[in-house]
């Protein structure tokens, strides 16, 4: 029992360290679950993927890119999410708006607007079956 509970703090110590993101921060980080991902049949080479991003109160995800096919939209589930694509303005969706990425865009800003409530979005991809991974974060 010892030895699963020491490998499973060791983990959670790793984990972060080797994401070159200190403990504290890694908390502030959204975490992405994925939802399902589906071939589409009748689009060849084309898969249909959904995650979950949950923000913690202030939390956000680091500038990024996605896979170079990929087409998102994103709809918020819970709270509210500020996001910036491109260099289109930051703005702030709520609970059942949404908003879309092209092919090629650049994720500046994707963040819970409250420090106090959790948020979270799915995130539907439309991309080539094989271009992986889906997020790219900016090299520092």
């Amino acid at each position: 029992m010892w030895r699963v509970m020491r490998t499973g703090l060791l983990g959670l110590i790793v984990t972060p360290i080797s994401l070159s993101v200190s403990p504290a921060l890694a908390q502030n980080l959204a975490q992405e679950k994925p939802v399902f991902e589906h071939i589409i049949p009748n689009a060849e080479g084309k898969s249909l993927v959904a995650v979950v991003v949950i923000y913690p109160p202030g939390g956000k995800s680091p500038s990024h890119h996605h896979a170079r096919s990929a087409f998102i939209y994103a709809y918020v589930l819970s709270g509210a999410i500020r996001s910036q694509v491109d260099d289109e303005p930051a703005k702030v969706y709520r609970v059942g708006e949404g908003f879309n990425e092209v092919p090629g865009s650049h994720h500046r800003i994707s963040e819970n607007a409250s420090d106090k409530d959790p948020a979270s979005l799915l995130a539907i991809f439309v991309v080539d079956s094989k271009d992986k991974p889906l997020t790219i974060p900016d090299p520092k």
